[in-house]
């Protein structure tokens, strides 16, 4: 005897990654199995092709794997690096970038700033000055400590300095904030289906500059699964380079459908826009700072630090007790932070309910649920 399971409220999920999955994308996972070399799956790539390009903002080819955004990650290490990288280092994952490198067993030099802190152009363009490198990593919305960082301006400081590549983790940016390979001249630009494009997670997404491409050809020990060449050789024939999960791609065509008939990218940016400054304001009025300074604030997810006495493990059971889920710090911020995923298929209205439930959170007494 089967039991039914209520779901649970669709746009109460504010973690930072997963985030809510609209019910309209599940619902195309149910679809049945179909070949991965049938004429049915090259017609699916092909209808994405178009609708990705526009989404990443890129004229090349959008490859997409079987893989969380780490594995692109590495990806961009291994095709990408020669020798040595300079990485920045600013939170947990620009920290996992770093070991990426050490771990496809290249050289790895470190430019690093306090938790909450960016990195800006001009640090970046000293550090290449004292030491040569052939790659720079960095993470441009650092989902540990809600930095957005000037990426941008580091693609203009890279292009002085003959063959660096610029590796970009876009995971909690792309789709949620301007992110622009082909005008800013990103080398390397990566993300995964689990933030701002809201799916589940389980794909990565990436776009290889000509320069990567012609880097990548010369590099050995760029593996098999996480072959650059091989994934846009595949990409161009509107195929998998192996036997992908066919209901994740199911899923990413009703949603790319979904933000095409919503506006565009353009659309989902402002939307995103918009909800980072609804916690900025609702922080303002109450005295509550933001980890980031201002001009640095990621669109996506916002770090918040909290006032005296109070502590996350509290604030986040609060809110649970509610219904309501959000992520408590990260690391050493853990217990002196939390994090506000407003990312996906999230609305202003849905957050001001939420942000609604958090002050009521923070004028409870400590320890008191």
């Amino acid at each position: 005897m089967s039991v039914s399971v209520p779901a649970p409220a669709f746009g109460r999920f504010f973690l930072p990654g997963p985030t809510d999955v609209h019910p309209d994308v599940l619902a195309a996972m149910l679809r049945p199995m179909i070949g991965h070399r049938s004429s049915a799956m090259e017609q699916i790539l092909k209808d994405l092709a178009p609708k990705l390009g526009a989404l990443c903002r890129t004229a090349r080819p959008v490859v997409v794997g079987t893989t969380s955004a780490t594995g692109f990650m590495e990806m961009a290490v291994r095709n990408g690096v020669r020798r040595r990288a300079l990485s920045i280092v600013n939170g947990a994952f620009s920290e996992r970038f770093a070991k990426v490198v050490h771990a496809a067993g290249k050289e790895c030099i470190r430019l690093d700033v306090p938790l909450g802190a960016a990195v800006e152009p001009d640090m970046l363009r000293d550090a290449l000055r004292r030491t040569p490198v052939d790659a720079v990593t960095v993470v441009h919305s650092e989902t540990s400590t809600g930095v957005l960082q000037d990426v941008d301006g580091f693609a203009r400081v890279t292009k002085e300095f003959d063959d660096v590549l610029l590796l970009v983790d876009a995971v909690t940016s792309m789709a949620g904030s301007p992110v622009e390979p082909d005008r800013w001249g990103l080398d390397f630009t990566f993300t995964g289906s689990q933030k701002a494009l809201a799916l589940p997670p389980g794909l990565a997404l990436g776009v290889a500059s000509p320069r990567m491409m012609e880097r990548a050809r010369t590099l050995e020990g760029r593996g098999l699964y996480f072959d650059l060449v091989s994934f846009e050789q595949a990409t161009l024939k509107f195929q998998p380079t192996n036997t992908p999960a066919l209901s994740l791609v199911y899923a990413l065509q009703a949603q790319m459908d979904r933000i095409e008939r919503d506006g565009g990218v353009e659309t989902r940016w402002c939307r995103h826009e918009a909800m980072r400054r609804c916690v900025e304001a609702w922080a303002a009025e109450r005295g509550i700072a933001f980890l980031p300074c201002e001009g640095r604030r990621s669109w996506t997810v916002s770090c918040l630090k909290l006032p005296a006495g109070k502590s996350a493990k509290d604030v986040v059971g609060a809110l649970k007790e509610q219904g309501w889920t959000i992520g408590s710090g990260y690391g050493a911020l853990k217990d002196t932070t939390i994090r506000i995923g407003h990312m996906g298929d999230h609305t202003v209205a849905a957050l001001e309910e939420l942000l609604a439930v958090l002050a009521r959170a923070l004028a409870r007494p400590q320890g008191v649920l």
